[in-house]
């Protein structure tokens, strides 16, 4: 009896494990730089994300060197480096992180396969808490291409350059000698 228990245990968890894996990996297993090109709300725009991928850190360089915004997925806090002013803001991990966030908690449907940048990856359609779209992603967890629709939004980015390699871990560190700045109240996904 014992032993029917178990194995039937077993066999009812076999498809929710399948399906379990049935999902891209969403964070880089190895060091990363992309460059993308990026187009929503009538705007264009080239930004550079990288990745540590042991310290599950991501950067994301903003336009014209406005600045940069990092989150750390293992810790789950972020904070935007403003350098036109020197300032240094925390920021909510649900803005830190943007699609990524979302991602952790989608679900999604398989689709083929593309090539972008000289790197293949697979085709996802996915299905998240607050946006819906299409991801292609590599075997390694490297986004080459989304689009996305959120809240009567759309955007699109697509790789146009990927370098795999060690990133300097003082890229991903708050600067020296800039001014704390205090998240406004009222923005999005700030405690109140």
């Amino acid at each position: 009896m014992r032993t029917t228990l178990v194995a039937a245990l077993f066999a009812a968890a076999l498809p929710i494990a399948a399906q379990a894996q049935d999902r891209p990996q969403i964070f880089p297993t190895r060091d990363v730089a992309v460059t993308y090109r990026a187009a929503g709300q009538g705007q264009q725009a080239e930004l550079t994300m990288l990745w540590s991928a042991a310290s599950r850190l991501m950067r994301m360089n903003l336009p014209g060197g406005a600045g940069y915004i990092v989150a750390d997925h293992q810790n789950q806090r972020g904070f935007m480096v403003m350098e036109a002013m020197r300032t240094v803001m925390d920021v909510p991990m649900a803005q830190a992180a943007g699609m990524q966030r979302d991602l952790e908690n989608a679900r999604f449907t398989r689709g083929g396969t593309e090539k972008i940048a000289g790197t293949d990856c697979t085709v996802w359609r996915y299905q998240g808490p607050s946006q819906a779209g299409e991801a292609c992603i590599t075997a390694d967890g490297v986004m080459l291409r989304a689009q996305a629709a959120a809240q009567g939004q759309q955007g699109r980015m697509e790789a146009t350059r990927v370098t795999y390699g060690a990133q300097d871990a003082a890229q991903f560190r708050r600067p020296q000698g800039y001014q704390t700045m205090q998240m406004p109240q009222g923005v999005p996904g700030t405690p109140r």
